[in-house]
């Protein structure tokens, strides 16, 4: 019973922070942009719209997809930040579906969806933003998120992690 509370406390922390604020203050942000910058990105509304519902259907899916897995398959929930398991920590490396392609696929999905909010909403401030928080995302994963698998997992998180790309799917950004 515990474990259900937990995962529905961290799946309601989850969505609330970065399916509702996040996208909130992006919003926001681009009224800034369009009344201080007034840099336009893409001037056809239609053009922003082919470009941003693509790159927002994959992010959709790979957010969706990877919570499946790491409930399903990993036995934990996305809910850990700073060695703080609101959720139950994974019981299992998840190496399968979106894992195979990211070795953090939620994060990945959360940065395909903004972008294409940013695309859509034609701000440059949120692209920026959302650029200085890739930078950001990476360090705390490497400082946070990584020494815990790797203590969690040992050898089998190592050969993983030199098999996968940190968060964008290919291998040009790898570790």
């Amino acid at each position: 019973m515990k474990d259900i509370f937990r995962h529905i406390a961290g799946y309601t922390l989850g969505i609330t922070i970065f399916a509702f604020l996040i996208p909130c203050g992006l919003i926001d942000l681009s009224k800034i942009d369009h009344q201080v910058l007034k840099v336009v990105l893409i001037n056809s509304e239609l053009l922003r719209k082919v470009i941003s519902l693509p790159v927002f259907l994959v992010g959709t899916v790979f957010m969706i997809w990877s919570n499946i897995f790491l409930f399903t398959i990993g036995k934990g929930g996305p809910a850990d930040g700073f060695n703080i398991s609101i959720s139950p920590r994974s019981k299992k490396l998840v190496t399968t579906g979106p894992y195979r392609y990211s070795r953090n696929p939620m994060v990945f999905g959360a940065f395909s969806l903004y972008t294409s909010l940013g695309i859509f909403l034609n701000s440059v401030i949120c692209l920026i933003i959302i650029l200085i928080f890739v930078f950001f995302i990476i360090y705390y994963l490497r400082l946070s998120e990584e020494k815990r698998l790797l203590k969690d997992f040992g050898d089998e998180y190592l050969d993983y992690k030199n098999k996968v790309p940190m968060i964008f799917p290919g291998r040009i950004i790898r570790k």
